[in-house]
Protein backbone atom coordinates (compact mmCIF):
# COMPACT_ATOMS: atom_id res chain seq x y z
CA UNK A 1 0.00 0.00 0.00
CA UNK A 2 1.55 3.70 -1.08
CA UNK A 3 2.17 5.79 1.76
CA UNK A 4 -0.69 7.90 0.80
CA UNK A 5 -3.44 5.56 1.13
CA UNK A 6 -1.71 4.40 4.55
CA UNK A 7 -2.36 7.99 5.38
CA UNK A 8 -6.00 8.27 4.19
CA UNK A 9 -6.39 4.91 5.73
CA UNK A 10 -5.29 6.15 9.25
CA UNK A 11 -7.13 9.38 9.11
CA UNK A 12 -10.46 7.57 8.28
CA UNK A 13 -9.77 4.89 11.26
CA UNK A 14 -8.94 7.63 14.12
CA UNK A 15 -12.18 9.93 12.90
CA UNK A 16 -13.98 6.62 13.31
CA UNK A 17 -12.08 5.97 16.65
CA UNK A 18 -12.88 9.17 18.15
CA UNK A 19 -16.48 10.07 16.86
CA UNK A 20 -16.56 6.43 19.17
CA UNK A 21 -15.00 7.09 22.00
CA UNK A 22 -16.65 10.60 22.38
CA UNK A 23 -20.07 8.91 21.93
CA UNK A 24 -19.32 6.30 24.51
CA UNK A 25 -18.38 9.10 26.60
CA UNK A 26 -21.69 10.89 26.82
CA UNK A 27 -23.38 8.05 26.89
CA UNK A 28 -21.20 7.27 29.81
CA UNK A 29 -22.54 10.78 31.39
CA UNK A 30 -26.00 10.31 31.31
CA UNK A 31 -27.52 8.91 33.70
CA UNK A 32 -29.48 5.77 33.19
CA UNK A 33 -27.38 5.20 29.48
CA UNK A 34 -27.54 2.12 28.07
CA UNK A 35 -23.57 0.91 28.14
CA UNK A 36 -21.83 -0.01 24.87
CA UNK A 37 -21.89 -3.78 23.69
CA UNK A 38 -18.46 -4.93 22.60
CA UNK A 39 -18.69 -8.09 20.53
CA UNK A 40 -15.33 -9.69 19.72
CA UNK A 41 -15.56 -12.57 16.93
CA UNK A 42 -13.81 -13.69 14.25
CA UNK A 43 -11.59 -16.06 12.42
CA UNK A 44 -7.84 -17.67 12.72
CA UNK A 45 -6.89 -20.33 9.62
CA UNK A 46 -3.71 -22.66 9.10
CA UNK A 47 -3.98 -23.21 5.51
CA UNK A 48 -1.74 -24.74 3.00
CA UNK A 49 -2.19 -24.57 -1.20
CA UNK A 50 -0.47 -27.50 -3.25
CA UNK A 51 -0.01 -27.28 -6.89
CA UNK A 52 0.45 -30.66 -8.92
CA UNK A 53 1.85 -29.70 -11.95
CA UNK A 54 5.31 -27.43 -11.68
CA UNK A 55 4.66 -23.90 -12.59
CA UNK A 56 5.40 -22.39 -16.22
CA UNK A 57 7.22 -19.59 -15.06
CA UNK A 58 10.78 -19.85 -13.20
CA UNK A 59 10.72 -19.21 -9.80
CA UNK A 60 7.24 -20.26 -8.89
CA UNK A 61 6.48 -22.37 -5.91
CA UNK A 62 4.62 -25.76 -5.68
CA UNK A 63 3.68 -25.25 -2.14
CA UNK A 64 1.84 -22.69 -0.40
CA UNK A 65 1.25 -22.46 3.44
CA UNK A 66 0.23 -19.64 5.82
CA UNK A 67 -1.74 -18.70 8.02
CA UNK A 68 -4.71 -15.73 8.09
CA UNK A 69 -6.24 -13.56 10.98
CA UNK A 70 -9.94 -12.00 11.03
CA UNK A 71 -10.91 -10.47 13.68
CA UNK A 72 -14.27 -8.71 13.85
CA UNK A 73 -14.47 -6.02 16.82
CA UNK A 74 -17.91 -4.87 17.41
CA UNK A 75 -19.05 -1.83 19.70
CA UNK A 76 -22.32 -0.15 20.00
CA UNK A 77 -25.79 -0.41 21.14
CA UNK A 78 -29.29 -0.32 19.95
CA UNK A 79 -30.14 3.05 20.35
CA UNK A 80 -27.00 4.56 18.88
CA UNK A 81 -24.45 4.54 16.37
CA UNK A 82 -22.18 1.46 16.29
CA UNK A 83 -18.45 0.86 15.23
CA UNK A 84 -16.74 -2.08 13.55
CA UNK A 85 -13.08 -2.71 13.08
CA UNK A 86 -12.11 -5.49 10.86
CA UNK A 87 -8.55 -5.86 10.22
CA UNK A 88 -6.95 -8.80 7.83
CA UNK A 89 -3.87 -10.28 7.93
CA UNK A 90 -2.78 -13.15 5.87
CA UNK A 91 0.79 -14.51 6.34
CA UNK A 92 2.68 -16.67 3.12
CA UNK A 93 5.42 -18.74 3.12
CA UNK A 94 6.19 -19.19 -0.83
CA UNK A 95 4.84 -15.74 -2.03
CA UNK A 96 5.99 -12.48 0.14
CA UNK A 97 3.73 -10.28 -2.20
CA UNK A 98 0.66 -12.53 -0.95
CA UNK A 99 1.17 -11.80 2.69
CA UNK A 100 -0.39 -8.51 3.54
CA UNK A 101 -2.28 -6.77 5.60
CA UNK A 102 -5.39 -4.76 4.74
CA UNK A 103 -8.24 -3.49 6.62
CA UNK A 104 -11.62 -4.25 5.70
CA UNK A 105 -13.49 -2.53 8.19
CA UNK A 106 -13.68 0.16 10.33
CA UNK A 107 -16.89 1.90 10.30
CA UNK A 108 -18.81 4.01 12.49
CA UNK A 109 -22.23 3.41 11.38
CA UNK A 110 -24.95 5.96 12.70
CA UNK A 111 -29.08 5.60 11.63
CA UNK A 112 -32.02 7.00 12.25
CA UNK A 113 -35.97 7.22 11.50
CA UNK A 114 -37.81 9.73 8.70
CA UNK A 115 -41.17 9.66 9.12
CA UNK A 116 -43.60 6.68 10.35
CA UNK A 117 -41.93 4.59 7.66
CA UNK A 118 -39.04 5.70 6.76
CA UNK A 119 -35.15 5.94 7.92
CA UNK A 120 -31.44 6.84 7.33
CA UNK A 121 -28.25 5.57 7.51
CA UNK A 122 -24.86 7.32 7.27
CA UNK A 123 -21.57 5.59 7.43
CA UNK A 124 -17.84 6.88 7.94
CA UNK A 125 -14.81 5.42 7.67
CA UNK A 126 -13.65 2.14 5.99
CA UNK A 127 -15.99 -0.42 4.29
CA UNK A 128 -17.26 -2.59 2.14
CA UNK A 129 -20.65 -2.79 -0.02
CA UNK A 130 -21.74 -5.94 -1.58
CA UNK A 131 -23.85 -5.16 -5.18
CA UNK A 132 -25.33 -7.67 -7.62
CA UNK A 133 -27.48 -11.26 -7.41
CA UNK A 134 -25.44 -13.49 -9.78
CA UNK A 135 -22.91 -16.00 -9.06
CA UNK A 136 -20.41 -16.80 -11.76
CA UNK A 137 -19.50 -12.60 -11.62
CA UNK A 138 -21.33 -9.19 -10.37
CA UNK A 139 -20.73 -6.74 -12.69
CA UNK A 140 -22.38 -4.13 -10.51
CA UNK A 141 -20.34 -4.66 -7.85
CA UNK A 142 -17.82 -1.62 -8.76
CA UNK A 143 -17.06 -0.29 -5.06
CA UNK A 144 -14.51 -2.33 -3.18
CA UNK A 145 -11.18 -2.94 -5.54
CA UNK A 146 -10.13 -7.01 -5.72
CA UNK A 147 -8.31 -8.44 -3.32
CA UNK A 148 -6.55 -10.56 -6.25
CA UNK A 149 -4.08 -12.50 -4.27
CA UNK A 150 -6.82 -14.31 -2.20
CA UNK A 151 -8.41 -15.96 -4.67
CA UNK A 152 -8.50 -16.18 -8.62
CA UNK A 153 -12.34 -15.87 -7.95
CA UNK A 154 -12.13 -12.13 -7.18
CA UNK A 155 -14.54 -12.55 -4.19
CA UNK A 156 -12.08 -11.50 -1.53
CA UNK A 157 -12.26 -7.03 -1.16
CA UNK A 158 -10.13 -4.53 0.26
CA UNK A 159 -11.44 -2.20 2.65
CA UNK A 160 -12.64 1.32 0.81
CA UNK A 161 -12.82 4.91 2.25
CA UNK A 162 -16.02 6.02 2.00
CA UNK A 163 -18.89 8.32 2.90
CA UNK A 164 -21.90 6.35 2.79
CA UNK A 165 -25.24 7.31 3.20
CA UNK A 166 -29.00 5.84 3.03
CA UNK A 167 -32.52 6.34 2.66
CA UNK A 168 -35.24 3.94 3.15
CA UNK A 169 -38.59 3.86 2.96
CA UNK A 170 -41.68 2.46 1.09
CA UNK A 171 -40.79 3.86 -2.12
CA UNK A 172 -37.61 1.89 -1.83
CA UNK A 173 -34.07 2.48 -0.87
CA UNK A 174 -31.56 5.24 -2.11
CA UNK A 175 -27.64 4.68 -1.52
CA UNK A 176 -25.27 7.82 -1.69
CA UNK A 177 -21.44 6.65 -1.65
CA UNK A 178 -18.30 9.31 -2.00
CA UNK A 179 -14.85 7.35 -2.09
CA UNK A 180 -12.02 9.77 -1.57
CA UNK A 181 -9.39 7.26 -2.07
CA UNK A 182 -8.75 4.75 -5.21
CA UNK A 183 -6.84 1.50 -4.06
CA UNK A 184 -5.09 -0.31 -6.58
CA UNK A 185 -5.18 -4.38 -7.05
CA UNK A 186 -3.31 -6.72 -5.74
CA UNK A 187 -1.24 -9.22 -7.84
CA UNK A 188 0.74 -12.06 -6.90
CA UNK A 189 4.65 -11.69 -7.26
CA UNK A 190 7.61 -13.35 -8.86
CA UNK A 191 7.06 -16.57 -6.91
CA UNK A 192 3.56 -16.80 -6.60
CA UNK A 193 1.10 -18.86 -9.28
CA UNK A 194 -1.97 -17.52 -11.05
CA UNK A 195 -0.09 -14.76 -12.36
CA UNK A 196 0.85 -13.45 -15.11
CA UNK A 197 4.08 -14.29 -17.41
CA UNK A 198 5.82 -10.57 -16.11
CA UNK A 199 5.27 -9.85 -12.56
CA UNK A 200 2.96 -6.85 -12.12
CA UNK A 201 4.83 -3.62 -10.31
CA UNK A 202 2.55 -3.08 -7.25
CA UNK A 203 4.48 0.66 -6.74
CA UNK A 204 3.94 2.09 -10.31
CA UNK A 205 0.53 2.50 -10.34
CA UNK A 206 -0.58 4.96 -12.93
CA UNK A 207 -3.34 7.21 -13.55
CA UNK A 208 -4.25 9.18 -17.14
CA UNK A 209 -5.08 12.67 -15.41
CA UNK A 210 -4.62 13.26 -12.30
CA UNK A 211 -7.96 13.31 -9.55
CA UNK A 212 -7.27 16.55 -8.16
CA UNK A 213 -9.32 15.92 -5.08
CA UNK A 214 -12.50 14.55 -6.91
CA UNK A 215 -13.81 11.61 -5.14
CA UNK A 216 -15.27 8.99 -6.69
CA UNK A 217 -19.38 9.06 -6.62
CA UNK A 218 -21.15 5.60 -6.66
CA UNK A 219 -25.42 5.71 -6.31
CA UNK A 220 -27.59 2.88 -6.30
CA UNK A 221 -31.66 2.70 -6.11
CA UNK A 222 -33.44 -0.69 -5.11
CA UNK A 223 -36.61 -1.53 -4.64
CA UNK A 224 -38.68 -4.69 -4.52
CA UNK A 225 -41.83 -5.19 -6.31
CA UNK A 226 -43.13 -8.24 -5.01
CA UNK A 227 -41.25 -10.92 -6.17
CA UNK A 228 -39.04 -8.76 -8.13
CA UNK A 229 -36.16 -7.76 -6.34
CA UNK A 230 -34.48 -4.54 -8.99
CA UNK A 231 -31.32 -2.27 -8.57
CA UNK A 232 -29.89 0.63 -10.48
CA UNK A 233 -26.71 1.99 -10.28
CA UNK A 234 -24.35 4.52 -11.48
CA UNK A 235 -20.90 5.32 -10.61
CA UNK A 236 -18.14 8.05 -12.07
CA UNK A 237 -14.78 7.97 -11.11
CA UNK A 238 -11.19 5.89 -11.47
CA UNK A 239 -12.54 1.95 -12.73
CA UNK A 240 -11.28 -0.65 -10.59
CA UNK A 241 -10.38 -3.00 -13.40
CA UNK A 242 -6.21 -1.96 -14.56
CA UNK A 243 -4.70 -2.14 -17.58
CA UNK A 244 -1.61 -3.81 -17.83
CA UNK A 245 1.04 -1.68 -19.38
CA UNK A 246 4.69 -3.17 -20.25
CA UNK A 247 7.58 -0.97 -19.07
CA UNK A 248 10.88 -2.02 -17.89
CA UNK A 249 12.26 -0.84 -14.57
CA UNK A 250 15.57 1.07 -13.81
CA UNK A 251 17.75 -2.03 -13.91
CA UNK A 252 16.07 -2.98 -17.76
CA UNK A 253 13.98 -5.58 -15.79
CA UNK A 254 10.53 -5.99 -17.95
CA UNK A 255 7.38 -5.84 -15.67
CA UNK A 256 3.67 -4.77 -15.99
CA UNK A 257 1.92 -1.55 -14.29
CA UNK A 258 -1.33 -0.96 -13.56
CA UNK A 259 -2.75 1.96 -15.05
CA UNK A 260 -6.27 3.40 -14.84
CA UNK A 261 -8.68 5.86 -16.44
CA UNK A 262 -12.02 7.76 -15.06
CA UNK A 263 -14.77 5.84 -16.33
CA UNK A 264 -18.68 6.14 -16.13
CA UNK A 265 -20.68 3.12 -15.46
CA UNK A 266 -24.43 2.47 -15.51
CA UNK A 267 -25.69 -1.14 -14.12
CA UNK A 268 -28.83 -2.58 -13.42
CA UNK A 269 -29.47 -6.10 -11.68
CA UNK A 270 -32.58 -7.70 -11.35
CA UNK A 271 -33.78 -10.81 -9.19
CA UNK A 272 -37.35 -12.22 -9.94
CA UNK A 273 -38.67 -15.22 -7.88
CA UNK A 274 -41.20 -17.86 -9.20
CA UNK A 275 -42.11 -20.78 -6.61
CA UNK A 276 -38.22 -22.58 -6.28
CA UNK A 277 -36.80 -20.63 -9.38
CA UNK A 278 -34.41 -17.28 -9.04
CA UNK A 279 -33.94 -15.66 -12.61
CA UNK A 280 -31.14 -13.51 -12.50
CA UNK A 281 -29.45 -11.02 -14.25
CA UNK A 282 -26.88 -8.37 -14.50
CA UNK A 283 -26.20 -5.80 -17.06
CA UNK A 284 -23.14 -2.57 -17.02
CA UNK A 285 -22.45 0.07 -19.89
CA UNK A 286 -19.21 1.77 -18.89
CA UNK A 287 -17.22 4.26 -21.09
CA UNK A 288 -14.19 5.14 -21.49
CA UNK A 289 -13.05 1.58 -20.83
CA UNK A 290 -9.62 -0.22 -22.14
CA UNK A 291 -9.49 -3.25 -24.01
CA UNK A 292 -6.68 -5.69 -24.43
CA UNK A 293 -4.72 -3.15 -27.17
CA UNK A 294 -5.00 -0.81 -24.52
CA UNK A 295 -7.46 1.65 -26.76
CA UNK A 296 -10.09 3.03 -25.44
CA UNK A 297 -13.74 1.24 -26.11
CA UNK A 298 -17.22 1.61 -24.39
CA UNK A 299 -18.64 -1.76 -23.50
CA UNK A 300 -21.83 -3.46 -22.51
CA UNK A 301 -21.83 -6.29 -20.86
CA UNK A 302 -24.63 -8.86 -19.47
CA UNK A 303 -24.32 -12.09 -17.48
CA UNK A 304 -28.34 -13.88 -17.02
CA UNK A 305 -29.60 -16.55 -15.38
CA UNK A 306 -31.39 -19.29 -13.19
CA UNK A 307 -31.23 -20.93 -9.82
CA UNK A 308 -33.65 -23.56 -8.67
CA UNK A 309 -34.06 -24.60 -4.93
CA UNK A 310 -35.37 -28.09 -3.59
CA UNK A 311 -34.85 -30.25 -0.77
CA UNK A 312 -33.31 -33.65 -1.70
CA UNK A 313 -34.97 -36.09 0.94
CA UNK A 314 -32.36 -38.40 -0.36
CA UNK A 315 -29.64 -37.05 0.30
CA UNK A 316 -31.08 -34.97 3.08
CA UNK A 317 -29.83 -31.54 2.31
CA UNK A 318 -31.27 -28.26 0.40
CA UNK A 319 -29.75 -28.62 -3.12
CA UNK A 320 -29.76 -25.65 -5.42
CA UNK A 321 -28.97 -25.97 -9.31
CA UNK A 322 -26.91 -23.07 -11.19
CA UNK A 323 -26.74 -21.90 -14.78
CA UNK A 324 -25.84 -18.49 -16.41
CA UNK A 325 -24.37 -16.99 -19.26
CA UNK A 326 -21.75 -13.96 -19.87
CA UNK A 327 -21.33 -11.71 -22.45
CA UNK A 328 -19.03 -8.81 -23.06
CA UNK A 329 -18.90 -6.63 -26.09
CA UNK A 330 -15.36 -6.23 -26.48
CA UNK A 331 -15.09 -10.28 -27.37
CA UNK A 332 -11.64 -11.72 -27.95
CA UNK A 333 -10.57 -7.78 -27.21
CA UNK A 334 -11.95 -8.07 -23.56
CA UNK A 335 -9.98 -7.65 -20.36
CA UNK A 336 -10.42 -9.57 -17.10
CA UNK A 337 -12.69 -8.59 -14.68
CA UNK A 338 -12.97 -9.54 -11.29
CA UNK A 339 -11.05 -12.99 -12.19
CA UNK A 340 -7.49 -13.48 -14.31
CA UNK A 341 -10.12 -14.59 -17.11
CA UNK A 342 -12.36 -13.21 -19.33
CA UNK A 343 -15.62 -13.97 -18.86
CA UNK A 344 -17.00 -12.97 -22.91
CA UNK A 345 -18.93 -15.50 -24.24
CA UNK A 346 -19.21 -17.97 -21.19
CA UNK A 347 -21.14 -20.50 -19.48
CA UNK A 348 -21.30 -21.50 -15.68
CA UNK A 349 -23.08 -24.54 -14.23
CA UNK A 350 -23.21 -24.56 -10.08
CA UNK A 351 -24.66 -26.83 -8.02
CA UNK A 352 -24.72 -26.31 -3.88
CA UNK A 353 -25.61 -28.92 -1.57
CA UNK A 354 -26.61 -27.77 2.31
CA UNK A 355 -26.94 -31.05 4.14
CA UNK A 356 -29.09 -31.30 6.99
CA UNK A 357 -26.41 -32.36 10.14
CA UNK A 358 -24.76 -31.09 12.81
CA UNK A 359 -21.75 -30.39 11.34
CA UNK A 360 -23.55 -28.21 8.51
CA UNK A 361 -21.60 -29.88 5.82
CA UNK A 362 -21.54 -27.99 2.71
CA UNK A 363 -20.35 -29.17 -1.00
CA UNK A 364 -20.29 -26.59 -4.28
CA UNK A 365 -19.27 -27.53 -7.63
CA UNK A 366 -18.67 -25.66 -10.37
CA UNK A 367 -18.21 -25.05 -14.48
CA UNK A 368 -17.01 -22.49 -16.25
CA UNK A 369 -16.58 -23.37 -19.82
CA UNK A 370 -15.87 -20.76 -22.80
CA UNK A 371 -18.73 -21.03 -25.75
CA UNK A 372 -16.45 -20.34 -28.60
CA UNK A 373 -12.64 -21.68 -26.77
CA UNK A 374 -11.82 -24.80 -25.24
CA UNK A 375 -11.18 -23.47 -21.98
CA UNK A 376 -12.85 -24.68 -19.11
CA UNK A 377 -11.78 -24.50 -15.25
CA UNK A 378 -13.86 -27.53 -12.37
CA UNK A 379 -13.92 -26.55 -9.31
CA UNK A 380 -15.08 -28.14 -6.02
CA UNK A 381 -15.14 -27.19 -2.52
CA UNK A 382 -16.14 -28.62 0.65
CA UNK A 383 -16.94 -27.08 4.42
CA UNK A 384 -18.05 -29.31 7.65
CA UNK A 385 -17.47 -27.86 11.32
CA UNK A 386 -15.77 -30.39 13.49
CA UNK A 387 -16.55 -28.99 16.44
CA UNK A 388 -18.21 -25.59 17.69
CA UNK A 389 -15.17 -23.63 17.01
CA UNK A 390 -13.36 -25.71 14.79
CA UNK A 391 -14.34 -26.83 10.82
CA UNK A 392 -12.28 -27.67 8.01
CA UNK A 393 -12.33 -26.56 4.23
CA UNK A 394 -11.24 -27.71 1.10
CA UNK A 395 -11.00 -26.53 -2.31
CA UNK A 396 -10.20 -27.85 -6.03
CA UNK A 397 -9.80 -25.99 -9.02
CA UNK A 398 -8.76 -27.83 -12.32
CA UNK A 399 -8.05 -25.76 -14.99
CA UNK A 400 -8.37 -27.53 -18.25
CA UNK A 401 -7.54 -27.07 -21.81
CA UNK A 402 -6.68 -23.39 -21.03
CA UNK A 403 -6.59 -21.98 -24.71
CA UNK A 404 -3.81 -19.83 -26.14
CA UNK A 405 -5.69 -16.84 -26.73
CA UNK A 406 -6.64 -16.58 -23.21
CA UNK A 407 -4.90 -13.86 -21.37
CA UNK A 408 -4.46 -16.39 -18.17
CA UNK A 409 -3.01 -18.61 -20.28
CA UNK A 410 0.40 -18.42 -18.23
CA UNK A 411 -1.30 -20.13 -15.57
CA UNK A 412 -2.75 -23.34 -17.16
CA UNK A 413 -0.41 -25.41 -14.98
CA UNK A 414 -2.04 -23.92 -11.82
CA UNK A 415 -4.71 -26.26 -11.02
CA UNK A 416 -4.28 -26.57 -6.91
CA UNK A 417 -5.85 -27.83 -3.85
CA UNK A 418 -6.57 -25.67 -1.00
CA UNK A 419 -7.29 -26.69 2.76
CA UNK A 420 -7.86 -25.29 5.57
CA UNK A 421 -8.16 -25.36 9.33
CA UNK A 422 -10.23 -22.94 11.01
CA UNK A 423 -11.05 -21.48 14.47
CA UNK A 424 -13.94 -19.25 14.94
CA UNK A 425 -14.77 -17.48 18.24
Amino acid sequence: MCARARRCLASAVAACLTTSVLSAGSEDEDEGATPLALELSGRLSAEGRVFPSPGILAGQQSLATGFVAEPTLHVGDSDGPTFTLAPFFRHDRSDPRRSHLDLREAYLLLAGDVGATGSWEAGLGVGQMFWGVTESQRLVDVVNQVDLVEHPDGEAKLGQPMVHVAWFGDWGAVEVIAMPLHRARTFPGRHGRLRLPLVVAHDRVQYDSPRNGRPDVATRFSHSLGVLDLGVSAFQGIGREPFLQSTATAAGEPVLVQRYGEIRQLGLDAQWTVASWLLKAECIHRSNSRNRLGVEQDLFAAVMGVEYAFHSAAARADVSLLAEWSYDSRGSLATPGRSPNTLENDAFLGARFAFDDVQSTELTASLVADVTRPSRALAFGFARRITNTWSLRAEVLALIDVDETEVHYAMRHDSFIDMSLVYSF
